[in-house]
């Protein structure tokens, strides 16, 4: 459940600060009769960015895109380079990745138009965000301390603030603590130098995050101290500056308090479990009605169902987690990563009470959204990888381009050469030797560079071709992982149905059941089943179909099922109480197994099956270019 509480947390955080006046009154500054054209488009950019950051991303572009036609009307390239980065940013936000590296381009020619060291900084933090949307943080990072080096030459707090918040996002997703801390210290620092407070209390919140990490390397009590020092005075800012913090960001802080409580606090902390209770229901109150708030709304109905699990009261629990999935399934489409975390909650709570049916349920949707997440990252993947090759293959044509044009003025001085010397061969024939010698020379440089010129065209075409390769490999991979995991989940899921099917019959039947004892042998099993469940996955796929070939298609799901077993090498007690049958039935079936594939009596059967998986190894790692 703790993963539902704080797994976005940090990835909203990271898209809600930006300064956050009122729309209200930006609107009415914008459209004031006395409003200069040059003050208008900073005015516009505020008011796309306030639309960004509470999620109305089709106004955010709208907005921007005004901007940046009238700053470039005015010729201010400064302000059209912040309105570009803004719709840059939208549609990163909003996972429209449709032509953001043609617009991170534009950007960053935007900005040399303008040749200010803070156009130059924004367009480098638009190269840094445009980088870490296509999933390379190295080049991301590269760009930061790009705009960095520009802000040397010009200070400018507010985007100084957000650069190093982007740098301690990227190290704190590599667990690398001293930067993690030393970035966040320097977004604070430059943050307490403007008037965002959207943005000092992102930065807050980042900061209460680097000591948690420096509390779970030195585990000191100073440390978790700071956590809720920063949290604190995160959420003191909503009061102190009304109307000037973004409601989310308001909320998150709310929501980090409330986990705080709920990690660091005891079952009979009362005191802190009703400051954990009353910032879940803060965070739900600020974003009551509020747009695109499923996630945050989730996150404090998992720690109000935490609390109530706490005590006891599994009605309540029950409820908020249900009130929860109701919550998540009003986004469309959901967030699949929260959606997963919630179901899996309600399964965990169902086959806790005894309740199996609504578990399997809640069982099979968590299968249904990891398949449905797995397919939206596998597009958003292919996306990201359409970008990059599209950015290859637009810099391979400039390189190809340049290259040509280069022979090309080499081709017109030579035929200018030619030219001459034809001129001169017929004023001078008494040296035509001479000047019918150099025309063979010049011809011979042509020849060459036509040669090079087709040697670098099938080069190109040598380079395409490996790289098609390479993403053929890259699905074939991903295609077998998938295959693995399935393969794992249906031999798991065919053992619960087989219990659930045998405590049917029993209860049909009037037999004492005690289900005590059968919940507490399951949990045996499960821990059992969960390590197999992890060796089954390195099993070849195309060892089941190689053994059914053996066996002429003759063996049954349940052979194929005791094989895996058996190549695991687990005994025959183990395997038994996972089939649920006697230890006489599993010795009987590994006997018609041996039959259905021909072995002989005296054959091992263990021994087969570790050695047709070898074969299978062996096989594929043969075909791989």
């Amino acid at each position: 459940m703790k993963s539902l509480l704080l797994s976005f947390i940090c990835l909203l955080c990271l898209n809600c600060f930006a300064q956050s006046g009122p729309p209200d009154s930006l609107q009415s500054a914008i459209v004031h009769p006395q409003l200069s054209e040059h003050e208008k488009p900073a005015l516009l950019n505020q008011l796309a960015e306030f639309y960004r950051v509470n999620k109305d991303y089709k106004k955010a572009m709208e907005t921007a895109r005004e901007s940046a036609l009238v700053a470039s009307r005015l010729k201010n390239y400064t302000d059209a380079t912040k309105a570009y980065l803004v719709l840059l940013n939208s549609k990163i936000s909003a996972l429209d990745l449709d032509r953001i590296k043609q617009l991170g381009d534009t950007v960053l020619s935007t900005a040399k138009q303008a040749g200010t060291p803070i156009a130059m900084a924004y367009a480098y933090y638009g190269q840094a965000l445009l980088f870490k949307a296509l999933e390379h943080p190295e080049s991301a990072m590269k760009y930061c301390q790009m705009a960095l080096t520009e802000l040397e030459k010009k200070s400018d707090p507010y985007i100084a603030a957000k650069i190093y918040y982007q740098l301690y996002a990227i190290n704190s997703n590599w667990d690398n603590a001293g930067k993690v801390y030393q970035y966040a210290r320097l977004a604070m620092e430059n943050a307490l130098m403007t008037t965002d407070y959207t943005l000092l209390s992102n930065c807050y919140n980042a900061m209460s995050t680097a000591h948690e990490y420096k509390y779970g390397e030195s585990h000191e009590q100073q440390e978790q101290d700071s956590v809720l020092f920063y949290l604190n005075k995160s959420e003191n800012l909503y009061a102190q500056h009304p109307g000037q913090v973004n409601n989310y960001a308001y909320a998150i802080s709310c929501i980090n308090i409330a986990s705080y409580y709920l990690r660091y606090s005891g079952p009979t902390d009362t005191k802190a479990q009703t400051q954990a209770i009353y910032y879940a229901n803060r965070a739900r109150t600020v974003l009551k009605d509020a747009p695109n708030s499923q996630e945050v709304v989730a996150s404090s109905l998992g720690i109000l169902s935490e609390y109530a699990k706490r005590d006891g009261k599994y009605a309540a629990v029950e409820r908020y987690l249900l009130e929860a999935y109701e919550v998540m399934l009003t986004q469309q489409p959901p967030y699949y990563y929260t959606m997963i975390n919630v179901t899996k909650g309600l399964a965990g709570f169902y086959e806790e009470r005894g309740n199996y049916e609504k578990a399997f349920k809640f069982q099979q949707l968590v299968t249904e959204y990891s398949n449905k997440n797995f397919d939206q990252q596998k597009a958003l993947k292919a996306q990201k990888l359409e970008i990059e090759y599209q950015t290859e293959k637009i810099n391979s044509e400039v390189r190809f381009l340049k290259e040509r044009e280069k022979s090309q003025q080499q081709k017109n001085i030579l035929y200018i050469c030619i030219a001459i010397a034809s001129f001169l061969c017929l004023l001078f024939l008494f040296s035509s030797y001479h000047f019918r010698l150099r025309y063979s020379l010049q011809r011979e440089k042509q020849l060459e560079l036509e040669k090079q010129e087709s040697e670098l065209q099938m080069k190109l075409e040598k380079e395409e071709q490996a790289r098609l390769r390479a993403e053929q490999q890259l699905l074939e991979v991903q295609q077998q992982q998938l295959k693995k995991e399935v393969m794992a989940n249906v031999l798991q899921l065919e053992h619960k149905n087989q219990m659930l099917h045998n405590l049917k019959n029993k209860l049909t039947e009037g037999d004492e059941v005690n289900m005590h004892k059968i919940l507490k042998e399951e949990m045996i099993l499960d821990n059992d089943f969960e390590q197999a469940k992890l060796q089954i996955q390195q099993v070849h796929p195309d060892f089941f179909q190689l053994l059914n070939d053996k066996a002429q298609k003759k063996l049954t799901l349940l052979d194929l099922k005791l094989c895996a077993y058996l190549y695991l090498q687990m005994d025959t007690r183990q395997i038994a109480q996972l089939m649920h049958v006697e230890a006489k039935s599993v010795r009987m079936s590994r006997y018609r197994i041996k039959q259905k594939l021909g072995l002989d009596k005296d054959d091992d059967l263990n021994a087969f099956l570790q050695g047709l998986n070898e074969h299978v190894r062996g096989r594929n790692n043969s075909g791989v270019v």
